[in-house]
């Protein structure tokens, strides 16, 4: 909902960032893997009971995130470097809330809501892309990518509030959890809407 908005803040500093990333050699791929590794470690950590080091894990995971796409865009670009921030990322997506199940039992039920929630978004996502790649749809209303990016309610902006708002105040995490898996709800009933009405004007 709010990654349009945040683009023009977010973009001059990332795009400052990737261009000394790139002169000393960082590829975009190793920035992926970096990211997913330090997303599944901070699930790890969480897991454990160490919110604050969850936390900063988190950052080091969603920087990772925002870097590979302006480092590819100064370098190259492929469709394995794509595959592979779309990986790393859902690995993120599934480790955080893990984390939480096992830090507290009574959390895993939430747990479980929000990971269902973002299950079912990215199914409405990666499908619609997958479809929209072979009719030929493009956008660029989120930069450029390797995919057609079908925005809605929970993007990533909103999923990282929660995720680190999660890790700084555990206490939260159930509210957050139930809360949020409504939002991915919401966001599935727009993109089906979106989709059939895109998909039927294409026949």
């Amino acid at each position: 909902m709010f990654d349009t908005r945040l683009r023009p803040l977010i973009d001059p500093p990332l795009n400052r960032a990737a261009t000394l990333l790139v002169r000393i050699g960082v590829t975009p791929n190793a920035l992926s893997i970096v990211g997913g590794i330090a997303g599944i470690a901070a699930g790890v950590a969480i897991g454990f009971g160490r919110f604050g080091m969850g936390f900063a894990l988190i950052i080091v995971s969603r920087l990772c995130d925002g870097l590979d796409g302006p480092v590819a865009r100064q370098t190259r670009s492929s469709d394995l470097g794509g595959y592979l921030d779309v990986l790393c990322d859902y690995a993120f997506y599934t480790a955080v809330p893990l984390g939480f199940a096992f830090a507290q039992p009574q959390w895993a039920l939430p747990a479980a809501c929000l990971l269902g929630g973002f299950l079912m978004a990215s199914t409405s996502f990666l499908g619609f892309a997958t479809l929209a790649a072979k009719r030929g749809l493009e956008t660029e209303a989120q930069g450029k990518k390797s995919f057609f990016y079908l925005g809605g309610l929970a993007e990533g902006a909103e999923t990282i509030a929660v995720l680190t708002l999660s890790a700084l105040v555990p206490a939260w995490f159930p509210v957050l959890a139930y809360g949020y898996a409504l939002v991915c709800a919401a966001t599935v009933v727009g993109r089906v809407a979106i989709a059939a009405r895109m998909l039927g004007e294409q026949g």
